[in-house]
């Protein structure tokens, strides 16, 4: 049973989630490109030894603007999420396997050309915590909100079947709250978990 006085908390992936991205992650090894990854090829990459990821693609706001396209219906979601989620004191927030971008106003400005209110909905950026793959990252800011015992129910929209996993794993450990997961697909189209 939930605490009534609790409130929710909804999180958005971007990358093949809100929007189709064409960013590439590139593997080097000993200065040379070994491999490109797409964003989820990139999600569950393991280094090989001697390997390093190069992230010029996934920073640059520049990229992500001109070339990141909007997935309608779930960015239809998220504006209705957002507008209504934050008027009843619950939290919607995007956690994206990203680092910091280069230049954040140019990076907010691809959301606000799609209508959604980017000022109530903070960016948590994974890719800045150095785990070996990006659900690991993810866990790690799930928990941060999940620790603070404000949030009866917790849903997470995003592609990768991994972070979703990720995120289910999590019930044990926190066993009053609710937790709701939807896969997003290529078309667009959400399946509840």
């Amino acid at each position: 049973m939930t605490d009534s006085k609790k409130v929710g908390l909804t999180i958005f992936d971007i990358d093949e989630t809100l929007f189709h991205t064409q960013a590439k992650v590139q593997v080097s090894k000993e200065g040379k490109i070994v491999k490109i990854l797409d964003n989820q090829q990139y999600n569950t990459y393991r280094l090989k030894k001697g390997e390093s990821f190069n992230y010029g693609q996934f920073k640059s706001a520049k990229i992500f603007k001109e070339t990141s396209t909007p997935i309608a219906k779930v960015i239809k979601r998220a504006k209705r999420i957002i507008h209504f989620a934050t008027r009843k004191g619950s939290k919607v927030i995007i956690v994206t396997a990203r680092q910091d971008m280069d230049d954040k106003k140019l990076f907010k400005e691809a959301f606000k050309a799609q209508g959604i209110d980017i000022g109530r909905v903070y960016v948590e950026r994974a890719g800045n915590i150095g785990k070996e793959t990006a659900s690991e990252n993810k866990v790690v800011i799930f928990k941060k909100y999940l620790d603070t015992g404000r949030y009866a129910r917790i849903r997470l929209f995003d592609d990768d079947k991994n972070n979703l996993k990720a995120f289910f794993s999590l019930r044990e450990e926190y066993p009053k709250v609710d937790f709701t997961g939807y896969q997003v697909f290529k078309s667009g189209n959400i399946k509840k978990l």
